[in-house]
């Protein structure tokens, strides 16, 4: 499935391949509507007419993504209500176990996340995710999305990269696919990023697993030179 002996470098998305999509899916869907109607003293019905709507026009732009954006907008403090529901952050299964093979290995791990830093940080304090990395990244320092193609050029100014002997590894397939549009050799898409929700169907043509036991082995077996 992966050519590792080809790869120098990977590139992880966190929300939904290292962690949990469950957290993000159940603030942004249930968590924050309800909170938005209690401080807003208005019916959840109203309250999730009015915020889903306007998430849904923004998706795909770093907007989307964007903690400030959405406590303008929504004038409430988007980032103290993520800590409201912190408990929830999770890895998903060998997510760990994967990053520390990859290292072992002696290829670069580097974490490429649209997260905004406001809650990428509240991530890191309760999972420790970058322990087990090289480096992790947020595209709100580059002022693109990974949706964006120019994203990963700018990429290459802070993090060197060879594209033909990266793998790209992200359960959203508009990002796979800007990825492969900038040149990156190998892609690996992540079917089940949301631990309530069922396995979504594997995509013709593109590599993908539904947890990362799946590709313990061959990285474990393909030790080189960092």
């Amino acid at each position: 499935m992966i050519d590792w002996p080809a790869l120098d470098t990977v590139f992880l998305d966190m929300d939904g391949t290292l962690l949990d999509l469950h957290f993000d899916s159940h603030f942004w869907l249930e968590h924050l509507p309800r909170r938005y109607a209690e401080l807003k003293a208005i019916s959840h019905e109203d309250a999730r007419a009015h915020i889903i709507p306007r998430i849904e026009s923004e998706k795909g732009s770093l907007q989307w993504y964007c903690v400030d954006y959405w406590s303008d907008r929504l004038d409430v403090d988007i980032t103290a209500l993520k800590r409201e529901v912190g408990d929830r952050i999770a890895y998903r299964p060998h997510a760990r176990a994967f990053m520390s093979a990859i290292r072992a290995s002696g290829r670069r791990c580097v974490i490429v996340t649209n997260c905004h830093p406001k809650p990428l940080a509240l991530k890191l304090e309760k999972t420790g995710l970058d322990q087990h990395v090289d480096r992790v990244l947020s595209t709100h320092d580059f002022g693109r999305p990974k949706e964006d193609l120019q994203f990963w050029a700018d990429l290459a100014d802070t993090e060197p990269y060879r594209p033909e002997r990266t793998l790209m590894v992200d359960d959203s397939l508009p990002v796979l696919d800007s990825a492969r549009r900038a040149g990156i050799g190998h892609l690996l898409a992540i079917l089940a990023p949301d631990s309530r929700e069922p396995v979504r169907p594997a995509h013709d043509g593109l590599a993908s697993i539904a947890h990362f036991d799946e590709l313990l082995h061959p990285v474990s077996g393909e030790p080189i030179a960092r």
